[in-house]
């Protein structure tokens, strides 16, 4: 099944269900419409914005919830077994607390939503989009609407990004966008790359690196890491974040190839299940419809096809439980 199709029959349902003629979509093969329209691209040019420092974090009710949200952010491992199962953090991708440019920071991402997001197909609100992250990279249960960890994470997000414009995509926001390269993405090389830059910190086996019982840095494939259906398995995703931020302290100091071929190796490797495959019958089903992108999941690698199983890591809940 095409994702053009996932999406005419997504909308033949909406159709259906709203007891509107279904030959209102007869004309839709004559209508050149986007289904994939992203959020607009980050301007070129210098950074300028400023997130608000934490010193002036008000000292009211309000100033509490920003400061219950920042602490969340940086320490996610708070929720396991609640709302997180694997052994991630917000702050693992999105550097500084939230606040590093271009590193998907957050005051950039607060003025930007609601948005339409191609992965669900629909209208987004910033607390879905954050409750996507908690299914997809932390491999867990997105937390409840009215939830103090959902309205704190908001309020950290709202409180980051005061000053900043509406609707209005700036400099800095997202991970700068890598051309592919002539060679392409190759998970032999990237193999070097990860044992000379990547393994100190993540270890020789992606198992990431603890300090006691604290995670310091995170697994990159394991039980660990983020599961099939987050952003941060596509190569090309991986590599615009691995340019800009890694390894950590020097940023850009990898070639583009060194990052594409680095972020092969690293998404080539087992994770916890993609959670939408509880709701279809096969692997093939799931990769056609949710996998038409850069990405490893359904394709053999040492004869193995990845994600060919029903590991779900620590994750008991299913999609919509």
């Amino acid at each position: 099944m095409s994702q053009r199709r996932f999406h005419l029959l997504m909308a033949g349902t909406l159709v259906s269900a709203l007891g509107l003629p279904l030959a209102a979509l007869a004309q839709d093969d004559e209508v050149q419409r986007d289904y994939q329209i992203p959020l607009p691209e980050a301007p070129a040019g210098e950074v300028t914005f400023q997130p608000p420092l934490e010193r002036d974090i008000p000292d009211n009710q309000y100033g509490d919830m920003v400061r219950k949200g920042r602490d969340l952010f940086v320490n996610t491992q708070a929720l396991r077994g609640e709302y997180v199962f694997n052994e991630q953090n917000c702050a693992n991708c999105h550097l500084d607390a939230g606040r590093l440019a271009n590193s998907a920071p957050m005051w950039a991402s607060f003025g930007v939503y609601p948005a339409y997001r191609g992965k669900n197909d629909k209208v987004n609100t910033l607390a879905e989009r954050i409750q996507g992250c908690f299914t997809y990279s932390m491999n867990g249960k997105p937390p409840e609407n009215d939830s103090e960890p959902l309205v704190a994470m908001q309020t950290y997000l709202h409180w980051m990004a005061t000053g900043a414009p509406i609707n209005e995509s700036l400099p800095g926001r997202g991970y700068p966008k890598l051309e592919e390269t002539e060679q392409g993405a190759d998970r032999e090389r990237g193999a070097e790359v990860y044992a000379q830059q990547c393994a100190v910190c993540h270890g020789d086996e992606g198992q990431g690196q603890k300090v006691g019982e604290r995670q310091v840095f995170p697994p990159l494939w394991g039980d660990g890491a983020y599961n099939w259906g987050a952003g941060m398995h596509r190569v090309n995703t991986a590599a615009n974040f691995i340019k800009a931020n890694m390894p950590l302290g020097k940023p850009y100091s990898l070639t583009d190839q060194e990052a594409w071929d680095v972020a092969a190796f690293i998404n080539s490797h087992e994770r916890p299940q993609d959670p939408r495959r509880r709701t279809l019958d096969t692997l093939d089903e799931t990769a056609e419809i949710f996998h038409d992108h850069h990405g490893f999941y359904g394709q053999k690698v040492d004869g193995k096809r990845l994600g060919d199983h029903d590991n779900f890591g620590e994750n008991p809940v299913p999609l919509d439980g």
